[in-house]
């Protein structure tokens, strides 16, 4: 008995593509196109930086764990 094996096509994309790493994406994001990226429980943050970051994201999004809200409508 002979066993036929399928030879599995891909994407050049998929090919020459690579993971890149988080912090890269988010320093690549920041110098490039001046999007900001940082989880506010980040380590490197002082505990002021902390609050900043998390009064800036609730006034854009309204607050943490609600879920669907995209913040003001102005």
């Amino acid at each position: 008995m002979t066993l036929r094996t399928a030879s599995v096509m891909t994407s050049r994309v998929y090919d020459s593509a690579r993971q890149r790493d988080a912090e890269q994406l988010k320093r690549d994001g920041w110098c490039q196109r001046g999007i900001f990226a940082v989880s506010a429980s980040d380590v490197r943050l002082s505990r002021e930086e902390r609050a900043l970051i998390l009064k800036l994201g609730e006034r854009l999004y309204g607050g943490a764990g609600k879920g669907g809200g995209h913040g003001p409508r102005t």
